[in-house]
């Protein structure tokens, strides 16, 4: 069920890096909806999707590409800092679309505790 690039959201879509590129998936039929190169070769791309931005890492430059259409909307080369395998984290970030449902994990056991604690006291 592949939707027309008007309808495409980010959620329509899976993120793969490997041999310098980005690419996009539509996660229903797994049809190539776009790719992107790093401008400077990279065998090992990190990926973070940052809220409505995919954020890219390699050989010591951050990028941030448009999700739904693959855009770079900017770079950064980190002058100073090295390269090697990047770490990426935001507090937009989600690398396995689980936020939403660990924090209603935790809060419903944090419910249940606080209902237990006062079955206890009573």
């Amino acid at each position: 069920m592949s939707k027309t690039e008007t309808e495409r959201t980010i959620a329509d879509l899976v993120f793969v890096a490997l041999n310098s590129k980005v690419i996009a998936l539509d996660r229903y039929d797994g049809t190539l909806l776009w790719q992107w190169k790093s401008p400077k070769a990279a065998s090992f791309i990190t990926l973070l999707v940052d809220g409505d931005r995919l954020i890219a890492a390699a050989n010591g430059y951050v990028y941030c590409l448009d999700p739904v259409f693959g855009q770079e909307v900017w770079s950064n080369p980190l002058k100073g800092f090295g390269v090697g395998i990047t770490s990426l984290a935001s507090v937009h970030g989600q690398t396995g679309g689980g936020g939403a449902a660990l924090r209603a994990k935790r809060a419903a056991a944090a419910a249940a505790g606080g209902a237990a604690a006062a079955g206890a006291a009573g």
